[in-house]
């Protein structure tokens, strides 16, 4: 029997439309349960709703995970076909004679709030983003083993009642391996390091859009800013680009990315350079580059960003259309929650206006089918972008 949460009278709206976000403000009655516990949401009337895990110090008090509460346990088996239905997905959807890389788990996208899993080859990298998958641990483990998973590395943010004080802690739940790694993704060869990289220690959202780069990159120079360890710089150089440019602040992703190129052998027509971007094209010489690749970090990280997120994407996006050959291309993202992808359009709308190009939309681009979006939970469409003709 779990603790009682209690919706307030024609609340449970969310519930039929099966956003699995609980706001405080809905809630009638409170249970009392500690941070993380399991909790029974009911209605006003009385009637069991699903499952959730409960968060006090949070205005999401509750993240649903279970809509059909009837005859459930919620036991290790049950959270064990959860991963294993979200692996079934991923074997019908990667080639892996090509890739051995990708995300098994995505939140709310395979009705699993709270826990992010990406896979590298034998190794899982786990964020567990809340106290409920945090309190889940045991049970995640011996379920990711049980599914051949050799190595698990594990990386959570526990959120403390004081919003901004936010401690990252990161352990191996199996023995030690070495890092970085070499993955395989596209047949193209990328080392990951799991604790000093970002996130998981690699970007598996852009996998399909690097191999979009490729495509396109045939003889032409490429400028790849915000270029972390240099993914979309050594597809563009597989696909035979003349020469790539990487741009990024940090020393040492510029030293990973190096490593990729070499790794791939493409040194001869590849130069990085540890530069803020937004300097680096104001400086770069126009009408030099086919095709720049525009993929910041996030800049609006939360919904009282937005406004300044709106103005880094306009001048990142007027730099590149300035700085383009006529005929140039440009790749341009944002994966900014916050910024949707009709604003996100209208941000690269203004850009070109205000330098006075033409500029046609080739295609519009988002994250890969391993991070697949819940319909009733549009937030988690993230990542967003344009494929961009500029005249």
């Amino acid at each position: 029997m779990f603790p009682q949460l209690i919706l307030k009278p024609k609340k449970d709206r969310a519930f039929v439309h099966r956003h699995p976000w609980i706001f405080s403000g809905a809630v009638a009655q409170t249970p009392k349960a500690e941070n993380g516990e399991i909790v029974e949401v009911h209605s006003n009337e009385g009637k069991v709703l699903g499952y959730g895990f409960f968060n006090p110090f949070s205005q999401i008090v509750c993240r649903v995970f279970e809509f059909d509460p009837t005859d459930k346990v919620i036991d290790a088996a049950y959270w064990q076909e959860k991963i294993r239905k979200a692996l079934a997905i991923r074997m019908e959807l990667i080639d892996f004679s090509r890739t051995d890389s990708y995300r098994l788990l995505h939140a709310e996208g395979d009705f699993f709030p709270g826990i992010i899993a990406d896979a590298y080859g034998k190794s899982l990298v786990v964020q567990l983003l809340i106290k409920g998958t945090e309190r889940l641990l045991p049970e995640l483990k011996s379920a990711f083993m049980n599914l051949g998973f050799e190595h698990i590395y594990l990386k959570t943010k526990q959120s403390s009642q004081i919003i901004e004080k936010i401690n990252e802690e990161v352990t191996w739940l199996t023995e030690p391996i070495d890092l970085p790694v070499v993955i395989h993704e596209n047949d193209v060869k990328l080392k990951v390091d799991f604790e000093k990289g970002q996130k998981t220690g690699f970007f598996l959202d852009q996998r399909e859009n690097r191999d979009l780069a490729r495509t396109l990159s045939k003889g032409k120079k490429v400028m790849n800013t915000f270029c972390y360890t240099g993914g979309f710089s050594v597809y563009a150089l597989k696909g035979g680009a003349e020469l790539v440019h990487s741009v990024d602040s940090s020393k040492d992703a510029i030293a990973m990315c190096e490593d990729n190129v070499a790794l791939n052998g493409f040194s001869d027509r590849h130069q990085s350079y540890v530069a803020d971007c937004f300097d680096f094209l104001k400086q770069a010489e126009p009408h030099f580059y086919d095709l720049i690749i525009l993929d910041p970090p996030a800049f609006a990280k939360s919904a009282r960003k937005i406004e300044n997120a709106t103005r880094g994407y306009k001048e990142l996006n007027m730099l590149g259309i300035k700085r383009i050959k006529p005929g140039g291309m440009i790749l341009t993202f944002s994966c900014s929650q916050n910024i949707d992808k009709l604003l996100f359009q209208k941000i690269v709308f203004g850009a070109a206006a205000d330098v006075g190009r033409n500029v046609r939309i080739l295609q519009q681009l988002g994250q890969p089918l391993d991070h697949p979006v819940n319909i009733f939970h549009p937030e988690g469409e993230y990542l967003k972008g344009l494929l961009i003709y500029v005249e």
